[in-house]
């Protein structure tokens, strides 16, 4: 499969690098990010972390934005941020062109329905067809964690809880945990998956800790002045579902805190110290 760079900048002894390429999966050409810390050019194969970011964003705005680039560089991380979304001019979007679902709010999962089948198919793209590019491309190895904000925690937890042993470590920021129980889960999984609400417990991780084969340590942290909390976020169902689990999940509200870059920021070294230290023992 060929990659075609698009930028490459030199960031805290290693490289930023997008690239553009063409997914069989998503049926479009899609852009990823690439963080390629020091330890690349010295021949190690390293552990990789995904990062699937929320509603509205690319694959810029964690890279942009957290801060990641420096402790990523001292820990030998990797760090992949994919789009959020199929793009292009033959994908459809909102048909009311409405920012929460379509073009930039892919949810992560396989679409069933029409329009949306061809393209939205989010969840194969980032678990399987992404990584295998990225193995077959860079010098990374098959240990894996992933973590994500918003839209993406759920898209975090989803892709792990449904893959056990596919990811070695797991964290999110502020997730949708509960979607088929919330407004943005309730539109983004009735147009992809179908009205039944039955099909979409398998993309709800409230649903899957319930029948989770792989009890992978979950580390959570959300703003306590977050206004999506209450009616989008509901992390206390998440709670409730990982406690009736027996699964091992630390969830930290953080006083004073919000859903933005600022948040994510204040935390990201905390949760790529988590992912290093289940990566580097695997």
């Amino acid at each position: 499969m060929t990659l075609e760079i698009v930028s490459s900048n030199k960031s805290c002894g290693g490289w930023h690098k997008r690239y553009r390429h063409r997914s069989s999966t998503l049926n479009c050409d899609m852009v990823f990010a690439v963080y390629l810390p020091p330890q690349a050019e010295q021949g190690a194969k390293l552990p990789v972390l995904y990062w699937l970011s929320g509603l509205t964003c690319t694959d810029e705005n964690f890279m942009q934005k957290a801060g990641v680039q420096k402790l990523a560089a001292e820990l030998g991380l990797v760090i992949v941020a994919p789009d959020t979304s199929p793009r292009g001019a033959e994908v459809p979007g909102d048909p009311d062109g409405a920012w929460d679902f379509g073009l930039g709010a892919g949810f992560y999962v396989n679409a069933t329905q029409e329009p949306w089948a061809r393209h939205y198919r989010m969840h194969d793209y980032v678990v399987h067809e992404l990584p295998a590019l990225i193995e077959a491309n860079f010098p990374v190895s098959d240990r894996r964690g992933i973590s994500g904000h918003s839209m993406g925690g759920h898209g975090a937890l989803v892709c792990a809880l449904r893959n056990p042993g596919r990811y070695r470590s797991l964290s999110a920021f502020a997730p949708i945990s509960n979607p088929s129980n919330c407004p943005w889960g309730e539109k983004a999984l009735g147009r992809y998956l179908g009205e039944d609400r039955s099909r979409w417990r398998e993309w709800d991780a409230c649903a899957l800790l319930a029948e989770a084969t792989e009890q992978l340590p979950i580390l959570v942290d959300q703003g306590d002045r977050d206004d999506f909390l209450v009616n989008q976020l509901k992390p206390e169902a998440l709670q409730a579902a990982a406690k009736a689990a027996g699964h091992p999940l630390t969830l930290r509200l953080q006083p004073g805190y919000d859903h933005s870059y600022y948040f994510i920021a204040s935390f990201i070294d905390d949760h790529l110290r988590h992912h290093a230290a289940a990566l580097r023992n695997a």
